[in-house]
């Protein structure tokens, strides 16, 4: 995470997270690197489906339609928390951790999405690791996607 709040300083461009697979992993992250004031403007953890439409105003037309675990809701996610939080990124976090499946999608499914000036960048993981594994590779992963966002 160091390099990515290096990047963002150097930028002078700030980011905020919408997480909910991943429930605060991504800021906390960024918040144990020194100087991540300077960058990180908040975060929402949307663990259940009405905080993602009452707080992160993720669209209910979306969640029936898609469910939380599609590209579509991690787009919503990514759009209106930037928007929210006033920041430069935002990055998106909802999947199956497992073991099991949830609205009929395999466990490790993963969608995350970055919103910034660039536009939407959104990614799809297949991953096969124990769940907290699972969780810390998505987190990892999408440090490693921002930075080649913003580059």
């Amino acid at each position: 995470m160091e390099s990515l709040v290096a990047l963002l300083k150097s930028r002078n461009l700030t980011i905020s997270s919408c997480e909910s697979l991943t429930a605060g992993m991504f800021s906390a992250a960024i918040a144990a690197v020194p100087g991540a004031s300077g960058v990180l403007q908040g975060a929402l953890v949307t663990y259940q489906n009405h905080i993602k439409e009452e707080v992160a105003h993720v669209e209910k037309e979306i969640i029936d339609t898609y469910g939380v675990i599609s590209a579509q809701c991690a787009q919503a996610m990514a759009i209106h928390t930037r928007e929210l939080m006033h920041s430069d990124l935002c990055v998106s976090f909802t999947g199956n951790a497992g073991p099991g499946c949830m609205e009929g999608k395999e466990a490790g499914l993963v969608y995350c999405c970055i919103a910034g000036e660039k536009g939407l960048k959104t990614y799809e993981f297949h991953l096969s690791y124990e769940r907290n594994r699972l969780r810390e590779e998505v987190v990892k992963r999408m440090a490693e996607n921002v930075i080649s966002y913003i580059k």
